[in-house]
């Protein structure tokens, strides 16, 4: 899934901003309306929709902004059950998409959970030792 863009929204005028203050400090409820129908948000979407509403009260301007969990190499080798050396190989390989913050590795969660998924499907598929299979019998 790709990242939105963010996006930022001025300040409201104050008569505005006055007007949101006192209609967060009367009641807790708020109800939201997608379509015209009224859509009860879960506890972590109320929860960041009344701060950013409150924000917008107290005058200040807001940016919505997504955030992607990312790892470090030796946080996404441990998510994985993976050596360090082993997660450098297959974000060098390609296997696992990497982003660099100045030399630093950074690895979305998603990236190694679906990797995961991918192994759980095919265990062999895209392990080092997979061509490497002694028990074969030789052809000579």
């Amino acid at each position: 899934m790709a990242q939105l863009t963010p996006r930022t929204a001025d300040a409201l005028p104050a008569a505005q901003a006055q007007r949101l203050q006192r209609a967060l400090d009367e009641s807790a409820d708020v109800t939201v309306f997608v379509n015209g129908t009224a859509v009860k948000l879960p506890a972590q979407a109320a929860d960041a929709v009344v701060d950013m509403l409150r924000r917008f009260a107290h005058g200040d301007a807001v940016m919505v902004s997504s955030s992607v969990e990312l790892l470090n190499t030796s946080q996404a080798a441990e998510v994985a059950g993976v050596s360090l050396t082993y997660m450098r190989r297959l974000t060098d390989a390609g296997t696992i998409p990497v982003q660099y913050r100045g030399t630093h590795r950074r690895i979305r969660l998603s990236d190694v959970l679906a990797w995961l998924e991918t192994r759980t499907a095919a265990p062999d598929a895209g392990t080092p030792d997979a061509s490497d299979d002694s028990s074969a019998p030789s052809r000579r």
